[in-house]
């Protein structure tokens, strides 16, 4: 089963570090997060892989044409133009790099690939977010379910302390410090889809959380596979901070490989 990887946007909310490369390829522990989504996929079985590329996405394709380099002990002959691999620690995955462009909605990268889809069910994720989900578990839900598309929903912790104070009272009883948002689950990424998504799209300028989703949900056709573990998306340079601090302390919990 093929695994989409959304990985086209500009990142605006991490301009440190997205002025100079695509959100997709800041590093967490020296790795672009992009790998670190590819290694829960591939931890599981799923070495299959469309990347919608949009902004920078040429750094991207850069990345993987050169990944032997990356991963390996070589030796370099330049005046017999020579290049020798020692040790071969490349993952077995099946990489697609598509062009989306790079002003295309969401919804628009993903109607853009569809040839590559083949008509069968695939996997989508956005190139920003990190969990220990159980996507064997996903996909044997999407299928019992019968509908279209499968999101998979979260609820995010609150990012900072909560506490309950009525109008005429100054003193707080009780203090919970970074408890579960609202008690509403939202859009963790990670969705298992059948083929028939794509005629929901119309056009590059669809994002795909928009009209797409809304349809599908008015027409019975999305069902909320429920993840109570780990999820975490990067937005800002806090986010990467937090990220990175985890896998350098070895207690990522996405690190499921």
């Amino acid at each position: 089963m093929k695994a989409v990887i959304l990985a086209g946007g500009l990142g605006t909310r991490l301009s440190e570090e997205t002025v100079t490369k695509p959100k997709p390829m800041v590093e967490i522990g020296g790795k672009p997060i992009l790998w670190h989504i590819m290694k829960i996929y591939s931890a599981q079985g799923f070495n299959d892989f469309i990347i919608c590329c949009g902004y920078k996405g040429y750094m991207i394709k850069e990345y993987f044409a050169n990944y032997l380099l990356h991963v390996s002990d070589v030796t370099i002959d330049i005046k017999q133009n020579k290049t020798e691999i020692h040790s071969n620690n490349a993952e077995p995955w099946k990489v697609t790099l598509v062009d989306t462009g790079e002003n295309a909605g969401t919804g628009g990268r993903i109607k853009r690939i569809e040839e590559y889809l083949n008509n069968e069910t695939f996997m989508l994720t956005y190139g920003d977010g990190l969990s220990d989900i159980d996507l064997k578990e996903l996909v044997n839900f999407h299928k019992q379910q019968k509908t279209l598309a499968t999101l998979t929903a979260i609820q995010p912790p609150g990012r900072f302390g909560a506490f309950s104070l009525a109008s005429d009272e100054h003193k707080i009883a009780h203090f919970r410090e970074k408890p579960k948002g609202d008690g509403a689950w939202v859009n963790g990424g990670f969705f298992a889809l059948e083929p028939g998504v794509i005629d929901y799209i119309k056009d590059d300028s669809i994002f795909w959380e928009a009209e797409p989703l809304n349809n599908l949900a008015e027409d019975g056709m999305l069902s909320a596979y429920k993840h109570a573990g780990y999820w975490q998306a990067m937005d800002t340079l806090r986010d990467r901070q937090v990220l990175d601090s985890l896998w350098r302390e070895n207690k990522a919990p996405w690190k499921i490989w």
